[in-house]
């Protein structure tokens, strides 16, 4: 999709649309005249988004699915092009996680979280190369984060099925390539975000979950997303704290950890202390009945801009170099 193509007509499919960066990605691409279906499991935060995005002027389609069910999700995409045409754009964005140290969580929370945040992406990226793949176009966004690079502690499910979801767009990136397909494959890569999920994640810490500073708005987010689906670039970096938390995990990986071992817990927790008996989202929506939104707790502090800054072409160029020539070399030597 060419910078210059209009998003106006367009079908658009959001995973996670309920609430969050989704909703407010949701309401980005209607803005811009798109045709935008909503997929999500909670009732009311679909019906909630369907209404924004039909009064931001686009055109919507609100289906109820867990992602993590790939036959559910992919007759969720055939639906989606007899209702509102090819598929041109789908942002995978569905997510949950769990905050907890490692010694206090269990195979299945591991199993859920990689089902979702994972795999769900993996499921929609197969729905969409099904149908764009035949016509040799259209644009895949994965919606990542920071942690996609640097894990952090109490998120190891999150910040894991993260890292799996660069690993797989690298693989599959190169495999585009090979194709010479002109569909684009895009990794936004976010700091934190003012968002509901801190009032439903599933937590065994003993103080309220918050996202670690600076915090932005989600219309930051979904700004960068909406942006990616018009240029394809291989990856966005939105926002200072996400490009030094990546830059500096490549460079001193060590520091990183000695860091976070003395800041990490108290910097995802607030004084507030948490409910233990409060409903989580982690095996079903806790947004049935109550539409939760695009915006946290964390308005007061969340920022409304982030600087996504376009990478120099030489810098770029040199590093795939460097990186070709470390591959041959490990590829010749039989190294795994």
């Amino acid at each position: 999709m060419s910078r210059s193509r209009s998003l106006q007509g367009r079908t658009v499919v959001i995973t996670g649309a309920s609430a969050g960066v989704g909703r407010a990605t949701a309401i980005a691409f209607a803005r811009r005249g798109a045709r935008v279906a909503l997929l999500a499991r909670g009732r009311a935060g679909l019906e909630g988004a369907r209404h924004d995005v039909e009064s931001a002027g686009g055109l919507p389609l609100a289906i109820p699915v867990d992602v993590a069910d790939p036959d559910a999700v992919d007759r969720a995409a055939s639906v989606i092009e007899q209702a509102l045409g090819p598929i041109d754009v789908w942002v995978n964005n569905a997510m949950v996680s769990v905050f907890s140290p490692v010694k206090e969580m269990t195979p299945s929370d591991y199993r859920r979280v990689t089902d979702v945040t994972y795999l769900g992406v993996v499921h929609g990226t197969l729905a969409a190369l099904r149908r764009m793949l035949p016509r040799d176009r259209g644009a895949i966004v994965q919606v990542g984060s920071a942690l996609a690079y640097r894990g952090i502690p109490l998120q190891s499910a999150y910040c894991a099925a993260k890292h799996a979801v660069q690993g797989f767009c690298d693989s599959l990136r190169s495999e585009l390539l090979h194709d010479r397909s002109r569909v684009t494959l895009s990794m936004v890569q976010l700091p934190a975000m003012n968002t509901p999920q801190f009032e439903w994640v599933k937590s065994r810490l003993p103080h309220r979950a918050q996202p670690v500073p600076p915090i932005f708005q989600p219309e930051v987010a979904a700004e960068a997303i909406v942006r990616a689906s018009i240029d394809g670039p291989r990856e966005v970096q939105v926002g200072s704290s996400t490009r030094a938390a990546i830059a500096g995990n490549k460079a001193l990986p060590g520091v990183g950890d000695w860091y976070l071992s003395r800041t990490g817990y108290q910097a995802q927790q607030t004084a507030e202390p948490e409910d233990p008996d409060r409903p989580d989202n982690l095996w079903g929506p806790v947004d049935t009945t109550i539409d939760f939104g695009a915006h946290g707790r964390f308005g007061s502090v969340a920022r409304p801009r982030a600087t996504v800054p376009l990478r120099r072409a030489a810098t770029a160029a040199a590093a795939s170099i460097a990186v070709a020539l470390a591959l041959r070399a490990l590829t010749g030597r039989g190294g795994t």
